[in-house]
């Protein structure tokens, strides 16, 4: 199912309006993604940082957890906010999370300046780990 127009607009809206409780104390980078479901509903995340940078969690990822405490793993669209000039990406271990549940999923970049880029995980991460694949493998490995 397509994204529509106005879903995408309110999808960036949150993103943005959640980045404002990202706890960004140690990079003051703050991040917030509001990602959509199959049902229409939103889950918003943040980053959340922490003195042992490796615990730190994107927006995204955040987002994703969320929804999935929720019940929900069917995604269509994810809208990303920053405080930068330009338009910031998931990083790897996004793009991974999120290809787990959407690999083609509609992604709605937002910058500082409110001004909006459009692209799709696929073309992020066009070829992502698929352990699925290597289950094939690991069934024939225990006969």
């Amino acid at each position: 199912m397509a994204t529509s127009q106005t879903e995408k607009i309110d999808l960036a809206a949150a993103a943005v309006r959640v980045k404002d409780n990202a706890y960004a104390v140690y990079s003051n980078f703050r991040v917030g993604a509001a990602l959509l479901t199959d049902n229409g509903t939103i889950f918003e995340g943040c980053n959340v940082e922490n003195a042992s940078y490796g615990l730190t969690i994107c927006a995204e990822r955040n987002a994703v957890f969320r929804a999935v405490a929720e019940g929900e793993t069917h995604f269509r669209a994810i809208a990303i906010s920053s405080d930068d000039a330009g338009f910031i990406t998931p990083c790897g271990a996004c793009r991974q999370v999120l290809a787990e549940f959407a690999p083609r999923l509609e992604i709605i970049l937002t910058n500082r300046a409110g001004k909006k880029k459009l692209t799709t995980l696929d073309k992020l991460f066009p070829i992502p780990p698929d352990l699925k694949k290597l289950s094939r493998f690991t069934k024939k490995s225990k006969e």
